[in-house]
């Protein structure tokens, strides 16, 4: 198989399965492995080449692009190798990309303890406010998913998420019913239309309310950290990771997840133990 051939049988794909913003930032990669390695077959590419490759690509670039270039070139082998049955191992895994291209070491999140988070959602005396950290902390909604909800979005106990991350056209969130009820509550008493947004304020506005209600308790928030809590406090409390994963933040990876559940103290070990089979 040629590179071309095989950078169509990936555009086939994305088409189906990527946004088009994710579709969008692979194209600049694709057209200049088509330009340089159009004509190769594609078991004949090395770790060499390619790390030439990109280091032509992303000369002068920020760290950032050129690990998104290294982590797109990686994807598009796996896939080939894995769709077309290819006998090849990834040439991307090398040690000398791997090295030249690594990520930098994650720093742990600290995990908001569920004092600070019902202190800070109590305390909100704007329902519109208060709404928005409960349908973050409680049904592990993305800020950006949450700004797009309209009024004919919303059913019972079930948000409709449109054009969500996944790349889906839609997604279903769900809420606890006290959290439904309210929402249902507000909708009603601003009289809104089918199509009028439940949250009509911008992304920085959301944020710098939610920082302003950290900053209260001297906590430094971001709206991201509240769906973050939604999946500690879900997995501290027993649930499958299976559906913390699946249903409260919606990844389609299970180590995405394994991400936002931070580590696990010995304290924390113990007790598990002790639920378990006792003291």
């Amino acid at each position: 198989m040629k590179i071309k051939d095989a950078i169509t049988v990936f555009q086939h794909h994305q088409q189906s399965n990527l946004k088009q913003r994710s579709r969008d930032s692979y194209q600049f990669l694709l057209q200049r492995l088509l330009e340089v390695y159009g004509e190769r077959t594609f078991e004949s590419l090395g770790a060499d080449e390619i790390y030439q490759f990109l280091e032509n690509m992303t000369q002068n670039q920020a760290r950032s692009t050129r690990r998104l270039r290294y982590a797109q070139v990686k994807a598009f082998f796996t896939f080939i190798i894995k769709k077309c049955a290819v006998n090849l191992k990834n040439p991307c895994n090398g040690p000398l990309l791997a090295k030249a291209f690594k990520s930098p070491k994650q720093v742990q999140r600290k995990i908001l303890d569920k004092e600070i988070v019902d202190e800070m959602i109590y305390n909100t005396k704007n329902p519109r406010d208060r709404l928005i950290m409960e349908l973050q902390a409680r049904c592990g909604l993305r800020i950006g998913e949450l700004l797009k909800i309209t009024a004919s979005d919303i059913s019972e106990r079930k948000l409709v998420l449109r054009e969500p991350k996944s790349g889906k056209e839609a997604d279903v969130a769900f809420m606890p019913e006290q959290v439904a009820k309210r929402v249902e509550d507000y909708k009603r008493n601003k009289s809104l239309s089918p199509n009028d947004r439940l949250f009509p304020i911008s992304y920085s506005t959301a944020r710098a309310m939610i920082r302003k209600q950290g900053a209260k308790l001297n906590i430094m928030i971001t709206p991201h950290d509240l769906r973050r809590y939604s999946a500690t406090y879900a997995s501290r409390n027993g649930i499958p990771l299976e559906i913390i994963s699946k249903v409260i933040l919606r990844h389609q990876d299970l180590k995405t997840t394994q991400v936002y559940l931070g580590k696990v103290s010995e304290a924390e070990a113990i007790r598990w133990m002790d639920i378990l089979h006792g003291k």
